[in-house]
């Protein structure tokens, strides 16, 4: 049997540089790697996306992990395990959308405006603007250049089911990534559509662990959101 580590990223930047860790992040990263060597959890291969989020969280992990004497394989690279490209579907859709709908355009405005005004609340809660743009892209309701949604949702299963189709041999595999692709990549083990996906991604928790248990059949879920490391009530963030 084999075990499927899926860690999201820890806290990420603000929204205007979001693609990194704040401070809070990578110390949510080191508190994992921590607690993951006090478990003795040791890893047989280790996988990020491309994003810089993703990658400096497995940086930080794994090198608390080296730290307490559980080294661990130096990560591979899958762009499959990337989180779709929030800026490039608000570019695309925000416009027209604001154009069409009256209630988007105001909860545009809003964020726009607390944008503006260096609300920091902002930055870390996800607004009906937000839910508009991506619904829109979901349903494809204007053109897009871009990656479609069916099309994401198929990179991410496809990068899932390699790694839960290997065989079964006891093997513990990591993959920092995000909340999008963690709750894609359940869709494994459940019959989930796009409802249940954004509900999954928004209850994902920074620098959770879930882990997918595979041993040559159907996967099984064995543990989902798991911030175990995370002690404080301060220290646990959904952004």
């Amino acid at each position: 049997m084999n075990l499927l580590y899926l860690i999201r990223h820890g806290q990420a930047g603000l929204r205007d540089h979001y693609d990194c860790l704040s401070p809070l992040g990578r110390r949510q990263s080191r508190l994992l790697g921590a607690w993951l060597a006090r478990q003795d959890v040791r890893f047989d291969a280790v996988w990020t996306g491309a994003l810089t989020r993703q990658k400096e969280t497995a940086d930080l992990v794994l090198a608390a992990l080296a730290g307490s004497g559980s080294p661990a394989p130096q990560p591979l690279e899958d762009r499959r395990w990337n989180e779709f490209d929030l800026d490039a579907v608000y570019a695309a859709f925000a416009p027209p959308l604001a154009a069409d709908d009256p209630l988007f355009r105001h909860y545009y405005e809003s964020l726009q405006q607390a944008l503006a005004s260096g609300q920091g609340e902002i930055h870390r809660r996800w607004t009906e603007a937000d839910s508009g743009v991506v619904n829109a892209w979901i349903h494809a309701r204007y053109p897009f250049a871009g990656e479609s949604w069916a099309d994401f949702v198929q990179r991410v299963r496809a990068a899932a089911g390699t790694l839960l189709a290997a065989p079964a041999a006891g093997r513990r595999v990591a993959v920092f990534t995000s909340g999008t692709p963690i709750a894609i990549a359940l869709s494994h083990v459940f019959p989930l559509d796009a409802r249940h996906i954004l509900q999954l991604s928004g209850a994902s928790m920074n620098s959770n662990v879930t882990i997918l248990r595979a041993n040559g059949a159907r996967p099984a879920l064995a543990c989902f959101n798991s911030v175990a490391h995370l002690d404080l009530p301060e220290l646990r963030t959904f952004r």
